[in-house]
């Protein structure tokens, strides 16, 4: 840690990249890590994307996802968050709830109180994107 108390970010000589995940995805619609980062960048993988999701009370996602490509784990932070899946929802009530649905599993959620979860999905695909307002 610098002499000054601020948190180190990428060093290009030794491979790590530091920082606070809260600040880092306001930078990029909440993606931490995944095949968008820059080629050099230690946070680029085609293997998994990462997302850190502040979602205020009420936010939701309109439009279900169908078809998707991957694999997903959706965890608590804080909060209160509904998944939907086909025939069920699924709520997260306790920090550490958390759901995974697997390829071509439709989807939708819902944030019921202030929430923030953690989203990891394998693989990262290039190219594929769920269309914006989704």
């Amino acid at each position: 840690m610098p002499a000054d108390g601020s948190v180190a970010r990428m060093n290009d000589h030794d491979g790590v990249y530091t920082g606070n995940a809260g600040k880092d995805a306001a930078l990029d619609r909440g993606w931490l890590l995944g095949h968008f980062k820059d080629a050099g960048d230690v946070r680029h993988t085609e293997a998994v994307e990462i997302k850190w999701g502040v979602h205020p009370r009420g936010d939701e996602r309109a439009l279900w996802v169908r078809g998707d490509r991957r694999t997903a784990l959706l965890v608590l932070i804080s909060g209160r968050f509904r998944v939907r899946l086909p025939g069920r929802d699924v709520l997260l009530a306790e920090q550490g709830d958390y759901a995974v649905w697997g390829r071509g599993v439709d989807h939708s959620w819902v944030a019921e109180e202030d929430s923030v979860v953690l989203t990891v999905r394998w693989p990262s695909v290039p190219g594929y994107a769920v269309p914006d307002g989704v």
